[in-house]
């Protein structure tokens, strides 16, 4: 049984360790991810960046107990679990085997994974955009036309710039 963590992300690491030992090695964990690169002082440095920010997807099969979750709801790097996990299996399956089908060999996301999620606005992750706000004036094969500000542009939609929802 799948459940949604939220956790401290700096103590992610923590967290993992944690749950293994009071459960056991068995126990798998997801987050979706991508890989972004940004250029600094002539160099290229590359990122990962976790999308859904900090919550991850637990895996074990006795999840499903009440009292396993009792127990361990307090673990160090722990802020919560999401509630409603047992009624929510056949969201949370089908939502880890769409984001797994976008994944590259590495595991990380490719931005056609963003493409059917973004409608209106969304904010660019990397580029000479990165960190902006934008709206989606119009989609085509291969370009978008975007509004920033008050500037209408076409960008190129490409791997090179990655953007999620707003």
């Amino acid at each position: 049984m799948w459940l949604v963590a939220k956790i401290k992300k700096s103590e992610l690491s923590l967290f993992k360790a944690e749950l293994v030992k009071k459960i056991s090695s068995e126990v798998k964990f997801y987050s979706p991810k991508i890989q972004y690169q940004k250029f600094i002082k002539n160099k290229i440095n590359k990122y990962d960046k976790f999308v859904l920010e900090n919550y991850i997807f637990c895996y074990h099969e006795t999840f499903n107990q009440a009292k396993i979750i009792s127990n361990i709801r307090f673990l160090k790097g722990l802020e919560y679990f999401l509630a409603g996990h047992c009624e929510n299996q056949k969201e949370i399956i089908s939502f880890i085997n769409y984001c797994k089908s976008f994944e590259d060999r590495k595991g990380y996301l490719s931005q056609a994974f963003f493409k059917d999620i973004v409608n209106r606005k969304a904010q660019f992750i990397t580029g000479p955009f990165a960190n902006m706000i934008f709206e989606i004036i119009e989609k085509q094969k291969n370009k978008l036309k975007i509004l920033i500000g008050s500037l209408v542009t076409t960008v190129q939609d490409n791997k090179n710039y990655l953007y999620r929802s707003a």
